[in-house]
């Protein structure tokens, strides 16, 4: 049984602001979903192979082709920090 209180810790971990009444709305939705879930996990898919796609793609990317691009000035104008002509960013600890 899923209950508001399920709802509004998703929605925390999710990092999702509820509206006042969305809680209430949503614990429905939610248990529908989880239902539905439940019901794929009976169907026997022993069979199946895995999958990236649903559809067979192949090689859908377009080719590329040089084109003109920003000078590094005009990239860097509105950077926060510039340092050797390159974009300066916090060090990561």
């Amino acid at each position: 049984m899923i209950t508001d209180d399920d709802v509004r810790y998703v929605a925390r971990l999710a990092r999702l602001r509820l509206e006042p009444g969305e809680a209430e709305r949503m614990t429905g939705e939610l248990a529908k979903i989880l239902e539905h879930i439940g019901k794929m996990s009976e169907l026997d898919t022993a069979d199946v192979p895995p999958t990236a796609h649903v559809l067979d793609v192949v090689n859908v990317m377009r080719p590329d082709k040089p084109r003109p691009s920003l000078t590094r000035d005009d990239a860097l104008k509105n950077a926060p920090a510039v340092a050797d002509d390159s974009f300066r960013v916090p060090r990561m600890g």
